[in-house]
């Protein structure tokens, strides 16, 4: 006959070896086996709310409350407590339903795993309310093993061979799981805090990971700004498959938090009525920026520049371009350096550039028509800037030559500039030596990985 005793209090019992433990009544007799161990979630995560017992009745709840451990192995209830039937809607995690062989993210490792079993651990004392928590999760080989086992061996021998087993398993606290049901997910209150922490690139690992339920349930929850991120970092035809999960409404509050010209990029990958959707729901502003950068051919200097820049006027001081990069709404990290611009110069005409787009040099020449973009007039590196007096004026500061590229100009032309001259950005002006934007070194890698 198989031992299916709870092991003793002095170990860490798992869930594979709690299956079917004997719950008895407080008068001893025969009330049902183990069948599901509650977990709680939210503050009380990780703590054993109850046991689902498995009676001739059918399934049935106690709460932990209800019941002792004892030295023999079993369960035993209190003095009048009733199994509860389970309504489904209760708020807590069932171990052996929602985890088993189960996709978790280990929020730690930066992955996604397989549990294969789960180890508690006992608090208390011997005859006082039941108190198990969760300790940690096995995603490894001795988990497998020993639910494999569990028919074939006592446990003891059970045990003796997964000793032999390396361990492979996650702390609780580093564990997030993955509800593909909306009901539930609101029912069980997940959190995505934890998940904000990863880093986008980590993150856009793990939903390649998932399966598309799980992939569109983890999303779904995210914030919208990690969601962005998140965005950035994966293939077009993933993007493709999460923003069309969601709809509209909700992918323009994503898109509005997402670089401009990766957000251009994206919707560039969309069907025309279902882009115009998104943009018809963002906000003016950040639908103005998108829309422009819809207008450039993706392989041009245009079409590989984001918006987001700070630029300050030629005549302004340190003083005021530390405020501009106080207010800038960007990533703070893609700054690098500031462009200087001189509105009125903007005014007296177009800047001569040479036919092959860019060439590093002095501000443009200006002469002709007007333009509507203040003309690029000098580039501060930021690290002289934040070296300088408040009241240093910006012109003493800028490079005397620097190099910028016509809007036109192919994504080659971008990339061999970056290469000659070691750019950490460079700015991009149309016709008239306006600055319309900037391509950052990341947009040059993404092309040349693209290429390759």
């Amino acid at each position: 006959m198989l031992d299916r005793s709870m092991p003793s209090r002095d170990t860490r019992p798992s869930l594979s070896f709690m299956i079917r433990t004997r719950i008895v009544n407080a008068d001893g007799a025969n009330a049902g086996r183990l069948y599901d161990i509650a977990v709680s979630t939210g503050a009380e995560a990780g703590r054993v709310a109850g046991i689902v017992v498995k009676s001739r009745a059918g399934l049935g709840w106690v709460s932990a409350t209800e019941m002792t451990g004892q030295p023999d192995g079993t369960l035993r209830l209190s003095a009048g407590a009733r199994l509860e039937p389970l309504r489904g809607d209760e708020s807590f995690v069932l171990l052996r339903q929602d985890l088993l062989d189960r996709q978790i993210i280990d929020v730690h490792g930066r992955k996604v795993v397989r549990v294969n079993d789960v180890d508690l651990q006992w608090f208390g004392k011997a005859g006082s309310p039941l108190d198990l928590r969760v300790a940690e999760v096995e995603v490894g080989l001795r988990g497998a093993a020993r639910r494999l086992l569990l028919d074939l061996m006592p446990q003891s021998a059970i045990s003796a061979i997964a000793a032999r087993i390396s361990a492979r398993v996650i702390p609780w606290e580093f564990v997030d799981l993955i509800e593909a049901d909306p009901a539930r997910r609101v029912k069980l209150k997940l959190s995505s805090e934890r998940l904000a922490q990863l880093h986008p690139s980590d993150l856009a690992g793990i939903l390649e990971d998932l399966a598309p339920a799980e992939r569109e349930a983890i999303f779904a929850t995210l914030d919208e700004g990690v969601a962005a991120d998140a965005l950035e970092e994966v293939d077009p035809a993933l993007q493709k498959s999460l923003i069309e999960s969601l709809g509209p409404e909700r992918t323009a509050s994503i898109v509005e938090e997402m670089n401009p010209e990766a957000a251009a990029d994206m919707l560039n990958e969309l069907a025309d009525e279902y882009s115009e959707s998104i943009l018809n729901k963002m906000d003016e502003h950040e639908r103005h920026e998108v829309e422009e950068l819809l207008e450039f051919r993706e392989d041009s200097a245009a079409g590989r520049m984001t918006t987001d820049y700070v630029q300050v006027a030629y005549s302004g001081n340190v003083a005021e371009a530390i405020q501009a990069l106080r207010e800038f709404e960007g990533a703070p990290e893609t700054v690098t350096e500031i462009y200087l611009v001189d509105g009125e110069a903007a005014e007296r005409g177009p800047a001569a550039l040479r036919p092959d787009g860019p060439s590093p040099g002095t501000a443009p020449t200006l002469a002709g028509a007007a333009s509507r973009k203040p003309v690029l007039k000098g580039v501060v590196p930021l690290a002289r800037l934040l070296l300088a007096q408040p009241e240093t004026r910006l012109a003493m500061l800028a490079d005397r030559r620097f190099a910028s590229v016509s809007k036109d100009a192919h994504q080659r032309v971008v990339a061999d500039l970056f290469d000659r001259y070691n750019l950490r950005a460079l700015p991009v002006v149309d016709s008239l030596g306006g600055l319309i934007g900037v391509v950052e070194a990341d947009h040059v890698i993404a092309f040349l990985r693209d290429a390759r």
